[in-house]
């Protein structure tokens, strides 16, 4: 029987890194996500076949259903990414697969694979979905992360986030900017290794909790602001945060020091995409730089 699952992509607007050890993080969904179609397949094999935004195919593999069970070796490639997740899968549900079945999966990406809008979190959702199984646990054992990406994937709406130990929160944001014409993502034309940036933020993390304190203040007022200004002041002030304890510069101070808007940068630094604040005029500035791939709010998030 066919079955078909869709996820949505994430944006993390608030906290990142932060996120990691309990503060409020503000998330959008975007109108780009993957999707997932599963059909019968060859007895005892996964066929699996994917494709990206352009309907090209960048994944094509074929799995027997005893190689995914006594998969141990180190992941190297994607196919090698890919049994692990299904092997993580099975174990978390030993009927996942029944006895004798075979499918042949499809998957297939809204978005470029180098924007980082989650072409990873919505796999695992999706195969979670299938699965039936905790899509939390399979990430964790997986890819790793704070979660949030997970909670967004199953959300049409923004959401706050919290992960304190093993306890998850999301809930729906209700968000009035009545200035989103004034907001636009810029993407960086590369992206960023987030299981590389949470490395990095562990080991110069400290235990002070202030600047979760501070980050938890600034998230609720965030979502509150009523004006473009405030919304500067406000992203400018969360710049700064990340900055003192990533002991790195922020994107606007290291790339584009005199664009007369804000600009913060969104998930792991160094890649993906900025949010910046401005009109359609400003987006000549970038282009001039070289970056092309400009979206406004309203085409961006869902």
């Amino acid at each position: 029987m066919k079955q078909e699952f869709y996820s949505h992509g994430k944006l993390l607007i608030t906290a990142e890194y932060l996120v990691l050890d309990g503060a409020n993080a503000l998330a959008f969904p975007t109108k780009f996500g993957q999707s997932m179609l599963v059909n019968p397949g060859k007895k005892n094999f996964i066929t699996w076949k994917s494709y990206n935004h352009t309907g090209a195919l960048w994944l094509d593999v074929c799995f027997s259903m005893e190689e995914i069970r006594l998969f141990n070796r180190k992941v190297e490639n994607d196919r090698d990414r890919l049994l692990s997740i299904l092997m993580n899968a099975q174990q978390m549900n030993p009927s996942f697969f029944g006895s004798t079945a075979g499918f042949s999966i499809t998957t297939t990406l809204d978005f470029p694979n180098n924007w980082g809008l989650g072409s990873s979190s919505t796999l695992i959702n999706n195969l979670s979905k299938w699965a039936a199984i905790d899509p939390y646990k399979l990430l964790k054992v997986t890819f790793g992360g704070s979660g949030y990406d997970i909670a967004v994937a199953n959300n049409e709406h923004p959401i706050i986030y919290s992960k304190k130990e093993d306890k998850i929160q999301s809930k729906k944001q209700r968000i009035d900017w009545d200035f989103k014409d004034h907001l636009f993502f810029v993407h960086l034309n590369k992206k960023q290794n987030s299981r590389d940036g949470i490395a990095k933020y562990r080991k110069i993390l400290t235990n002070d909790a202030l600047p979760i304190q501070k980050m938890n203040e600034l998230t609720s007022d965030l979502c509150n602001c009523i004006n473009l200004s405030e919304f500067e002041v406000l992203i400018t002030r969360h710049e700064k945060i990340i900055s003192n304890i990533l002991q790195q510069k922020p994107i606007k101070e290291a790339l584009f020091e005199n664009y007369p808007g804000a600009i913060k940068s969104l998930g792991a630094w160094g890649g993906d995409f900025i949010l910046v604040t401005g009109s359609n005029e400003n987006h000549q500035y970038f282009k001039d730089k070289g970056y092309e791939t400009i979206l406004p709010f309203e085409k961006m998030i869902l």
